[in-house]
């Protein structure tokens, strides 16, 4: 470690107090940095930046995103770097092999080195969110989230895997990664809790260093050698520290609880020599992090003397105050050196910036600053003089990705990153010479165990063929069982026709990602508590009963622990299943080959509503404290715990069907009427149809259909289970949907405003398993809207109920079809109780 925590006497005060920024060097220390300015890079740097023109400078300063630039767009404007998405592939393709990562990395190399439009010969690079492995990739090795490492408390092991994500990452001729994430998590309910190591920000400050040294290199060994990969250290400042545990919200803490809890990763991680940091959708004291130039510049810079690039995040700088997403010189002022722009506003924002620049509102010596720090960071990574992404020694080394090696690695964290919270009559470890029931919907689910920024960006819409080489808890479970003589009984469901001696229960929460994850409480499952009665039935039936729980946070599971004999915390361990089951069985009860390790790096709520209880809090009284892990050599029982008496949610609440992220148990679904395709990524397309995410409010919140008039094209969201929503009926509620009309009668993808001829007929439909009812012709609504604003549409459910839908049976909730030229957003898509103060749009008698 390079500096030491401060030790904190009042952790727990967050009190909204003002904040006048004050002299920076009174609460932010000046780090000493191990990778220290060189005289040569910065004269070459200069006499670079001396001969630029201004479109090349702003060029330096814009990341697009693959979605929204061509090879020829890199061509023309030599853009500084590019990225892609959660859930964004090269062509598209989900399943884009490792060959085709490379041939678009090499592709856009080779376009923004050609000087023959833009004048520019100055490298680009790729930056990727490769946040618990190369995550975007198929058959990449896959690690615990976060939350996970954190209770393994092993920085050594952090290093490791930050060393086999780079590898990976190279392989794909990637320059540079979006991690770590250093967020200090203090209220659980935030959905990005599992990116947080701790609570604690000791562990964070740990793990920050290894990780760095990992993807990177040490500064004075291999520093951004070829096997190493650019680190951003982010979000910066406070995202873990918002007011309730809302995503992109305002964390109110004073200057120095900024500084003693939420910025200790960065004081670790710049001080080892992080190039690149990522400033946070979050404001502090209601300012936001993208455009703060006392925290960008006067602290980060100017005091703490890091000399990288701050980049900014998903279209963050358009939440600035008095900015929008494609007019924000603001952001650049306030110490941002590189926008990220996503989508088709890249352009508007890169010509704005070259005006404000010509002008001078864009100051022309914080431009060349922002250049200069760009250009530092490529240089020190040797990307002016390193081959082409395909000659790299790494690229293309297939065998690589998801190699042995690097899943023995993983599945060490995935040992170590197990809590166990109750091992009554010291069950576990288990023989595996029994009959064992493997029951729960996690037990054979890779990508639930994996979680969000798995492959998809909230983690949703993959099955086991998605991660090849990976293993859920259920083949590890079986492989050790079966290696030994016992027998392995896989039923979700918990049902056996030979009476098992143990029952081993996955269960826990869905994959999501940022803001979908965010919650009210810290309830599991509240008014439904399906897991619970599965574990339930299963202890009436007299069979012992281990539960595993996979979950991205702490939650009040206090009846779910009462149920089970033994509970072991298992978080979102990824691709390798396999080491749950090598901690869970021994041959030897009393000589264990692996002990259970972990320790709790988040303390464990004692109700539903404590959200926010963190070690050092004045009143700190949690189920099981910070810390907490029971060993098989403890032999301690768990008494009964009080179940609080939850009242279950009414039939008729909301029933979310996409809410930023298509919401389980649903998938979409696009096609014709002889073509149906699942839509597992950002974007596709079928013979009628096309559809890709776009931000609404916040990032990728709505979906972009394109219907081409070829013929009759849907979206669909869906479930092979059906839904009942008689008690949705008789609660008077609606099909809710906010739409945006882009245009009208032309096959054109264009964002032109409406134009005649009016939209043609455009049916909503709700379906069953067999033919149930007739859509419903919307195209007199639509023609009603405005076009190019965002509005609400409520459908009375008597609609479909009187076209001949049986509401009890409902296997599609929402259909949109149309086989005319149509070109439309969608978002917010739930099945709810009007509000008092809403009309319904279209009603039926």
């Amino acid at each position: 470690m390079m500096a030491a925590i401060i030790v904190m006497t009042a952790c727990s005060s967050n009190a909204n107090l003002p904040v006048e920024p004050r002299d920076a060097a009174i609460v932010w220390p000046k780090l000493q940095l191990a990778v220290k300015p060189q005289s040569d890079i910065e004269k070459s740097i200069a006499q670079m930046v001396s001969t630029m023109t201004i479109e090349q400078k702003i060029a330096q300063m814009i990341q697009p995103e693959i979605r929204d630039i061509t090879v020829e767009d890199m061509r023309t404007y030599g853009f500084g770097s590019y990225l892609n998405g959660g859930g964004s592939f090269p062509n598209g393709d989900k399943h884009a092999t490792p060959a085709d990562w490379i041939a678009l990395a090499e592709s856009m190399y080779q376009a923004s080195i050609d000087d023959s439009i833009d004048g520019s010969t100055i490298p680009t690079m790729w930056g990727t969110d490769a946040v618990h492995g190369h995550n975007n990739v198929i058959g990449a090795t896959l690690f615990p989230h976060n939350i996970g490492l954190g209770a393994a408390n092993n920085p050594a092991l952090i290093e490791q895997i930050a060393t086999v994500t780079a590898r990976e990452v190279m392989v794909t001729g990637i320059d540079w990664v979006f991690a770590p994430t250093v967020a200090v998590v203090r209220d659980d309910r935030w959905g990005r809790t599992y990116e947080g190591y701790s609570e604690d920000p000791q562990i964070v400050s740990d793990y920050a260093a290894a990780i760095v040294k990992g993807l990177q290199g040490a500064a004075d060994k291999d520093f951004l050698g070829d096997e190493r990969v650019i680190s951003t250290v982010k979000h910066f400042l406070g995202d873990g520290g918002t007011v309730g545990g809302k995503d992109q919200g305002d964390n109110v803490a004073t200057e120095q609880a900024l500084f003693d809890i939420h910025a200790q990763g960065y004081v670790s991680g710049l001080s080892v020599g992080a190039q690149s940091v990522m400033a946070s959708f979050n404001s502090w004291h209601g300012k936001k992090s993208h455009g703060h130039q006392y925290l960008l510049t006067d602290v980060l810079k100017n005091q703490m003397g890091f000399d990288g690039f701050v980049v900014g995040d998903w279209n963050g700088h358009g939440q600035i105050e008095g900015c929008s997403v494609d007019n924000c010189s603001d952001a650049a002022i306030a110490g941002l050196d590189v926008y990220m722009a996503p989508t088709p506003v890249w352009k508007p924002l890169f010509n704005n910036l070259v005006a404000q620049a010509k002008s001078g509102a864009l100051p022309m010596a914080r431009i060349d600053d922002a250049v200069t720090r760009v250009l530092r960071v490529k240089m020190r990574a040797g990307l002016l003089e390193k081959p082409s992404p395909a000659q790299r020694p790494l690229s293309g080394k297939t065998e690589l990705i998801g190699s042995k090696a690097h899943r023995d690695v993983a599945r060490q964290a995935v040992r170590e990153s197990l809590v166990m919270l109750k091992n009554n009559g010291n069950l576990l470890p288990l023989s595996p010479k029994q009959v064992v029931l493997v029951a729960g919907d996690g037990a054979d689910n890779i990508g639930k165990q994996s979680g969000g920024w798995t492959i998809t960006w909230q983690g949703t819409n993959n099955t086991n063929d998605d991660f090849p080489g990976g293993t859920s808890i259920y083949e590890g479970i079986k492989a050790q069982v079966s290696k030994a003589g016992g027998k392995t009984i896989l039923n979700p469901e918990g049902r056996f026709a030979i009476r098992p001696d143990v029952a081993i229960v996955v269960f826990g929460e869905d994959p999501y990602a940022e803001g979908h994850g965010d919650v009210d409480d810290l309830e599991y499952q509240p008014g439904n508590k399906r897991d619970l009665a599965l574990l339930k039935k299963l202890k009436a039936q007299g069979v012992p009963v281990v539960a595993v729980f996979i979950s991205g946070r702490p939650m009040w599971v206090n009846a779910e622990l009462n149920a089970s004999d033994a509970f072991v915390a298992a978080w979102l361990p990824g691709s390798e299943g396999a080491g749950v089951a090598e901690v869970l069985f021994s041959e030897d009860k009393a000589n264990p080959k692996f002990d259970i390790s972990g320790k709790l790096s988040y303390s464990w709520p004692s109700h539903p509503d404590q959200t926010a209880v963190n070690r050092f809090d004045d009143d700190y009284k949690p189920l099981f404290s910070y810390g907490f892990g029971l060993s098989y050599a403890d032999e301690v029982e768990l008494g009964m715990l009080p179940e609080v008496i939850q009242p279950h949610l009414d039939e008729s609440e909301s029933v979310a069907i996409f809410k930023r992220a298509v919401q389980p148990p649903w998938r979409m679904f696009i096609g014709s009427d002889d073509q149906r395709l699942a839509v597992n990524g950002a974007m596709q397309q079928s013979s009628t149809v096309y559809v890709r995410t776009i931000d609404k409010e916040r990032q990728e919140d709505a979906w972009r259909v394109a219907f081409n008039g070829s013929g009759r094209g849907y979206i669909d969201f869906s479930s092979h289970l059906a839904s009942d929503f008689k008690a949705s009926l008789a609660s008077d509620s609606v099909l809710s949907f906010a739409i945006k009309i882009d245009q009208a009668g032309s096959s054109d993808n264009a964002t032109d405003s409406i134009n005649e001829p009016l939209i043609e007929k455009t049916y909503i439909a709700m379906k069953c398993d067999t033919d149930c009812g007739e859509p419903l012709d919307i195209a007199p609504t639509l023609n009603a809207l405005p076009a190019q604003q965002w509005q609400a549409v409520n459908i009375d459910l008597k609609c479909f109920r009187y076209s001949g839908v049986d509401l009890g049976k409902v296997t599609t909730p929402f259909s949109l079809a149309s086989a005319s030229p149509l070109i439309l957003n969608i978002a917010d898509i739930e099945i709810r109780p009007l509000h008092k103060d809403e009309t319904v749009t279209i009603e039926c008698q």
